[in-house]
């Protein structure tokens, strides 16, 4: 059983939704992400998402989008990503990796080198945003021959025979996009997630990740009631431009614990 899917087993026998914070590797350095790294494994993050810094980033809002600038200025390469798993994973082995980001890097690193060498670094899945299930098999046979999830994005858009199409050959969890839009906007409302969610069901058993937008304890804890997890980004990035990264990791534990309690209520 992957890492990804032994998080997932394990929080539905505690009756309890799943927390995913978002780190823009190197933003603003390469200490401060390994910083964040370990405190927020260590503080309530089930799962982690690690932003691959790219200068086209075409789902992002501007949020995201400085942090990657940053990122880049800082020095961020792939190989400068996986050596931070690397770095994370000698001192943790049981938190989830996922890696977002999108084709051109990956493309030019060597699809086959990258599956490989992200696999040995610790990672354990796969968020290509720009990569449609027409052309998965860029990416699937190596990703699926080194143990990496290759996780696909769906939408409220997205249609019921599309869904069946996208998710075909995904696993680890679906990340569901709860707006239309960009990254760090407005908030899917509780109403959205009970009508939208039930339909992504009807077409895996995989778990259901909620993204885009999740910003407060309480949307967290809106969101662990109709799916599996929240997925927070934006508004960590925002409290490290103003704050510090122990600022980060305690809006990481108040999420933690807000998804924690909504469970205990339900």
């Amino acid at each position: 059983m992957s890492r990804i899917a032994g998080v997932f087993t394990a929080l539905r026998q505690e009756g309890r939704g799943a927390l995913i914070p978002f780190v823009e590797a190197y933003d603003p350095d390469r200490a401060t992400s390994l910083t964040l790294l370990k405190g927020m494994a260590e503080n309530g993050a089930d799962i982690i998402e690690i932003g691959m810094p790219f200068t086209d980033p075409m789902a992002d809002g501007p949020t995201i989008q400085a942090a990657g600038r940053r990122g880049l200025l800082a020095g961020a390469t792939l190989k400068g990503v996986l050596g931070l798993v690397h770095e994370f994973r000698k001192t943790n082995d049981r938190t989830p990796l996922v890696l977002m980001g999108y084709l051109n890097p990956i493309d030019s690193y060597g699809v086959k080198a990258f599956c490989e060498d992200a696999a040995h670094a610790g990672v354990d899945g796969l968020i290509i945003v720009d990569l449609p299930p027409e052309e998965a098999d860029l990416v699937l046979p190596d990703a699926s021959a080194n143990g990496l999830d290759v996780i696909r994005l769906v939408a409220p858009t997205t249609s019921d025979a599309r869904l069946k199409q996208v998710l075909a050959g995904s696993s680890g969890f679906v990340y569901y996009v709860s707006i239309t839009g960009i990254t760090g906007t407005r908030t899917a409302s509780a109403a959205d997630l009970a009508r939208d969610i039930p339909r992504i069901r009807a077409v895996t058993d995989l778990p259901i990740a909620v993204g885009f937008g999740v910003r407060t304890p309480e949307q967290a804890a809106t969101v662990v009631a109709h799916a599996d997890a929240a997925i927070v980004a934006s508004v960590l990035i925002e409290t490290l431009c103003k704050e510090t990264p122990e600022a980060v990791i305690r809006d990481v534990r108040a999420l933690a614990e807000g998804i924690k309690a909504a469970r205990k209520a339900a």
